[in-house]
């Protein structure tokens, strides 16, 4: 799949020598100034290869004391080799986080999954500052990497704000009506929540209309995947009620979502938003689907909707997207998504 996925890429140039210095039974290898798609498929190749290839190694040093740049890839490749460590019981560490890059791990939550070295050169204040109050502060230490365009575009922000008002007005109207219904056909909750990926991997809780029986995720294991790849779907999935399946086949389910695009975790228009499990599954080309914010439709929802069957094919659509982006392409695939929720063939994502 890699190889597929890495064709939708501009050619990247040859791999460059990465550092590494041995020390007893510890590696340490030195990450460039950037850690991007460009350097980062070669970059966790490398330290695969290390893991695996050198039995006496006990302890893997990634040291980012030169790097101020990492993107979605870059972070994906530090999953990746992680997970190899484990797998090879040896211990793994990052020495010299930078503020940059600390940002970035703050962000994501990855600060406490990772153990990092020397984490006093970042400054005492600004540890300080990290624990207590998250992501505001680390914004103000070092701003977050602009991964792409429409990251940076304050025009796409305010057309988020507007429309997510406007949708929960929308939402707001509908929402007794839509609570009796759900109510009558299967009592339970009204709302679904359900944690997914966002900007560079961040995750949140995404919201919706509730159109699954109240044990849905507990069932979920008997229900066949009729897709391939990391991403489940089944068109007669035996867990949606009869209001459900309305309520997807309108999107109507989907209204509450306008409350994450209002607080900034998604936008009217992105990437499709994956799920934890889908993600333990990307290689790192994959990760560039975090460049930008997810969103409530895209190019998955107008070209794919219902007929994607391959995971390749999202990964094609969203980076599709990512490579076409403009505030009027944006406002052309709003249109076509209301205008393709009124076609019966069309589904639930």
């Amino acid at each position: 799949m890699i190889s597929k996925v890495q064709s939708f890429m501009s050619s990247q140039p040859p791999e460059a020598e990465i550092p590494i210095t041995y020390l007893n039974h510890t590696a340490i290898v030195q990450v460039s100034a950037r850690l991007s798609v460009v350097e980062a498929v070669g970059f966790k190749q490398t330290c695969q290869n290390l893991i695996q290839s050198n039995s006496h190694i006990k302890q893997v040093v990634i040291d980012f004391e030169y790097t101020t740049f990492m993107d979605s890839s870059g972070l994906g490749s530090l999953v990746s080799i992680f997970k190899t460590a484990q797998e090879k019981s040896i211990t793994f560490s990052l020495r010299h986080v930078t503020p940059q890059v600390m940002a970035v791990l703050n962000l994501t939550g990855l600060d406490q999954v990772f153990f990092i070295e020397s984490f006093q050169r970042v400054s005492a204040t600004t540890a300080n500052n990290l624990t207590e109050t998250g992501q505001n502060n680390s914004r103000k230490i070092e701003p977050l990497p602009q991964t792409h365009p429409s990251v940076a575009s304050w025009v796409k922000r305010l057309i988020d704000i507007i429309g997510s008002l406007v949708g929960l007005a929308i939402t707001g109207i509908l929402l007794i009506p839509i609570a009796i219904a759900v109510q009558i056909d299967d009592p339970g909750p009204l709302f679904f929540s359900q944690v997914r990926c966002g900007w560079m991997g961040k995750r949140f809780a995404i919201w919706k209309f509730r159109s699954m029986c109240k044990d849905a995720e507990a069932k979920k294991s008997q229900v066949v995947n009729q897709v391939q790849g990391a991403f489940f779907k089944n068109e007669n999935d035996p867990r949606i009620t009869r209001v459900g399946r309305f309520l997807r086949r309108t999107s109507l389910d989907e209204l509450p979502q306008f409350w994450n695009v209002l607080r900034g975790e998604m936008s009217l228009v992105g990437t499709r938003p994956p799920t934890p499990d889908e993600v333990e599954r990307y290689e790192v080309p994959e990760w560039q689907r975090f460049d930008v914010k997810p969103g409530m439709t895209g190019e998955w929802q107008v070209k794919g909707r219902s007929n994607v069957r391959s995971f390749e094919d999202v990964i094609r659509l969203d980076l599709q997207y990512q490579k076409n982006w403009s505030l009027v392409y944006d406002l052309k695939l709003i249109l076509q998504t209301i205008t393709i929720l009124f076609n019966k063939n069309s589904g639930a994502v």
